[in-house]
């Protein structure tokens, strides 16, 4: 299995839960002019406009801690390949593997929608999360610029916002983020599964740095906005040895909040993991993906409500009690702050002023 340079995934296969037709090459010339010396050229990112007509996604899901959210993006060029948003590219009729990360998905119109949503009279205010899905501060966000609009709406309306992000693009916007967070709108997680820089370039070939992430904490924390620092997902025999170090350099940057989760890996995700695990860490794979089976009850991939944030099972237990006191000595988790509601006002201009 070959990999492609600065990219997560090894492969681009076609998922096969809808009945997609697979792609292969069929060796005519065409073919043969992509490839230089027997080696494909680059991998360009490109982006598609999509125009969907709400951008409010609603949640029920009784493990996640909101109830709405929203996702500028479709695809990450982030490229993580644990990501578990990479099964929803098949819904695109594209592979979750490389054009999960190279062909991507933007929706210019969120904050002009997002202002009409808030407008409506029957909206019950509730926080918004960003990052639940793909990274709100990608790349491909210092040029479009959609995160931002966003957040301009939700901080005119004081409406409450809790942003999950792997990127230290997240101090640009500290200008919206800290009036927010001063009035209790605010929270900002960051996620730094490793610290070893090798580990990450691998794992997250295209994120920011570690040191340029908890940098980005400590900017964060310096202007008094609540900043966690997830620890997700912890991968069993690569990065897990890691959890104390994490927690306590999340500290030293100011994070007052920290938590984890087991390496999760639905549908095409499993495939896609195993194999950049032969690719990357042939002599440990077996031994991952052992450990991975004993958190997720015997199978690649545990779906179930409440055990698949948290894993089951003896590995599952030492990773807990490790955090859990990891956090203690460092003083994290001692409170939870809470998004403030009462605030809301619906936004004011064209939209608004029809109700």
């Amino acid at each position: 299995m070959s990999k492609i340079a600065s990219r997560g995934a090894t492969n681009n296969a076609t998922s096969r839960r809808f009945a997609l037709p697979e792609r292969e090459m069929d060796g005519d010339w065409l073919d043969a002019q992509l490839l230089v010396d027997g080696v494909p050229p680059p991998l360009r990112t490109s982006v598609t406009v999509l125009t969907p007509r709400t951008i409010l996604t609603r949640n029920t899901s009784p493990d996640v801690p909101f109830s709405q959210s929203i996702n500028a993006y479709a695809g990450c060029e982030h490229g993580c390949i644990y990501c578990f948003a990479r099964p929803t590219h098949a819904y695109h009729d594209l592979s979750p593997g490389l054009d999960f990360e190279s062909r991507l998905f933007a929706k210019p119109d969120a904050a002009a929608l997002l202002r009409a949503e808030l407008a409506k009279p029957g909206y019950r205010v509730a926080p918004i999360a960003l990052g639940t899905n793909t990274d709100p501060y990608q790349p491909i966000e210092g040029e479009w610029r959609i995160t931002r609009s966003i957040l301009e709406v939700l901080a005119e309306t004081d409406h409450p916002v809790a942003i999950t992000t792997k990127s230290d693009r997240v101090v640009r916007d500290i200008d919206i983020l800290a009036p927010m967070a001063a009035k209790g709108l605010a929270t900002v997680c960051v996620s730094v599964t490793s610290l070893d820089a090798k580990v990450a370039r691998t794992v997250e070939p295209r994120a920011p740095t570690p040191e340029r992430r908890l940098a980005a904490v400590a900017k964060m924390a310096a202007v008094g906005i609540p900043t966690y620092v997830s620890i997700a997902p912890v991968i069993p025999a690569i990065t897990d040895h890691e959890i104390e170090h994490l927690v306590a350099r999340a500290a030293q940057a100011g994070a007052r909040h920290a938590f984890f989760i087991p390496i999760r890996l639905p549908h095409e995700v499993a495939p896609l993991f195993r194999a950049w695990l032969d690719t990357h860490y042939p002599e440990r794979a077996g031994k991952v993906m052992a450990i991975i089976r004993s958190l997720r009850g015997g199978r690649d991939n545990d779906p179930d409500f409440f055990t698949r944030m948290k894993g089951q099972g003896p590995w599952a237990e030492l990773l807990r009690v490790r955090f859990h006191r990891a956090c203690r000595l460092h003083g994290l988790n001692l409170d939870r702050p809470r998004l403030d509601t009462s605030l809301f006002r619906p936004p004011r201009g064209p939209q608004g002023e029809l109700f």
